[in-house]
């Protein structure tokens, strides 16, 4: 409450403004936020007068028809846009993201199905124009991936992709197995917000065992022939965070502090923790058997998301990263709920 005194009294134009600088570049970042929501109004305001003149020019040219049902088609885009931002009003939902994806039980079945999935992530990411950096990875020299952890960065990162959180199922005839039976897997993905500066929790060093050890896979000979990689275990918790993309051991250990930093603040505010402390015994975010949705290649395509009931025939078009329907649905859907 503090804190949103402070933000709600501080103002960019005020001389003391960068004297406390993580509340000023919170309220900056919060500034650029609500100004890339105002572009977007601004734009579909001059479109829809746009609209207006091509619709009186059309009753005297009928040629410009298709002019004015392609302007009327980028108007309605831009809509669904602001719509989309009424729905992001979560207090972290503007924040960067932290997205794990775990291969389930099923060996090269399910780490291949975590590699499409990092794959699909990865195309949706492009779209949006936000920025992907790979924390740590963990391949197989048969198939797929064991494990991997990204930093995404980019306007409402988390507030997008937390809906992805959960158990994805794929259902498929295996290209692992040589007589063709169909094959069920299952693969988890965890995500978090990243926490900034401007907020506080103290984490006791007594609680943490930190292990160092040669990262594998990127990174030349520099990364294999040092201990650079880092291994932080919450005690109370049970929390594993590993990082091993950087090429010092002291920039992956402040980056894996930062990650389980925004893990347990997720936890606390999840489970309604005063402190840090309250948070003890091993902590499982996801369920194994409850699987938000599934991804159908045979007998028949279909991707279902069991939460919304939302279906797509495509299952390509979505492995290409559409997942946006899932989430605009996912949205609502929690929109409506609260």
């Amino acid at each position: 409450m503090k804190q949103e005194k402070q933000q709600n009294d501080l103002k960019m134009e005020d001389a003391d403004f960068w004297n406390n600088l993580e509340l000023s570049q919170h309220i900056v970042k919060r500034n650029k936020e609500l100004e890339r929501t105002l572009d977007i109004y601004s734009s579909a305001f001059s479109e829809l007068e746009e609209v207006e003149i091509l619709f009186e020019l059309t009753k005297e040219d009928s040629e410009l028809e298709k002019e004015l049902e392609q302007c009327i088609n980028e108007l309605s885009e831009k809509m669904e846009q602001l719509k989309i931002q009424t729905l992001l009003d979560g207090e972290y939902d503007g924040n960067n993201a932290i997205l794990s994806i775990h291969a389930g039980s099923g060996g090269l079945d399910a780490q291949d199905w975590a590699q499409m999935l990092l794959r699909m992530y990865l195309r949706f990411c492009h779209d949006m124009g936000y920025r992907v950096i790979e924390l740590d990875s963990l391949s197989d020299s048969e198939a797929g991936i064991k494990s991997v952890t990204l930093q995404i960065e980019g306007p409402n990162a988390y507030g997008f992709l937390k809906s992805e959180k959960g158990v994805h199922r794929i259902v498929r005839i295996s290209p692992f197995d040589s007589s063709g039976k169909r094959h069920t897997s299952f693969t988890s993905v965890d995500v978090i917000p990243e926490m900034d500066d401007t907020v506080e929790v103290d984490i006791d060093t007594n609680d943490l065992k930190i292990d160092t050890y040669r990262a594998s896979g990127a990174g030349g000979q520099h990364v294999n022939k040092t201990d650079s990689a880092v291994r932080i275990t919450h005690i109370p918790t049970g929390i594993v965070i590993t990082c091993q993309n950087e090429r010092s051991q002291h920039s992956n250990r402040e980056t894996a502090m930062k990650m389980l930093f925004s893990k347990l603040m997720d936890i606390k505010i999840r489970e309604h923790k005063e402190k840090i402390e309250d948070i003890s015994g091993e902590y499982s975010q996801i369920a194994w058997g409850s699987q938000i949705r599934s991804y159908v290649f045979q007998p028949y395509t279909l991707v279902k998301d069991h939460r919304t009931n939302h279906e797509i025939g495509s299952v390509q078009s979505v492995m290409d990263g559409n997942i946006m329907p899932f989430i605009n649905a996912y949205l609502k859907q929690q929109k409506q709920d609260s």
